[in-house]
């Protein structure tokens, strides 16, 4: 196992108007807190904000710059206590900082602090990210549910 606690890595990017709306058509969350200017000028934030789940998914890619930077192979084993700790406005540019707190070896698990901090330099969301390694070298994983050897039936045209 390569990963060292302490070691991090961080991506930035600037949320925009087309990211809000792309994620609203594929997850459906069209909520006027995201899509509707009018009725966020009259809420105390003022302003349209993104979805907490579109700045989460910024946690995948710094997870996935440093499945490369420590050489590993992983899937995600989820998110735990995620907090939304602050808005992040259509036009504020986040940059999560992505750090590495616990190895597990044992369980074949890394524990990773995830903070995610506007251009102010305020968190707007906070959380730990499990990483479950894999071997990718052709192996079944011993701990992973067995797949069908078989291919799954393709349904028939009506």
């Amino acid at each position: 196992m390569t990963f060292v606690v302490g070691d991090s890595v961080t991506f930035t990017k600037t949320v925009g108007e087309t990211d809000v709306y792309l994620f609203a058509g594929i997850t459906g969350d069209f909520a006027p807190n995201h899509v509707d200017r009018t009725y966020m000028e009259r809420t105390r934030y003022g302003e349209r904000i993104a979805h907490g789940v579109l700045v989460l998914g910024y946690a995948s890619t710094a997870s996935s710059r440093m499945l490369a930077k420590a050489g590993a192979d992983a899937v995600s084993y989820g998110y735990d206590r995620v907090r939304f700790c602050g808005p992040v406005f259509l036009g504020d540019t986040v940059t999560v900082h992505y750090e590495v707190e616990r190895v597990d070896e044992a369980e074949g698990k890394v524990y990773s602090a995830v903070r995610v901090a506007n251009q102010d330099g305020t968190v707007c969301l906070a959380a730990t990210h499990i990483l479950k390694l894999i071997d990718a070298g052709g192996a079944p994983d011993p701990t992973s549910p067995a797949r069908s050897a078989s291919p799954r039936p393709v349904p028939s045209a009506p």
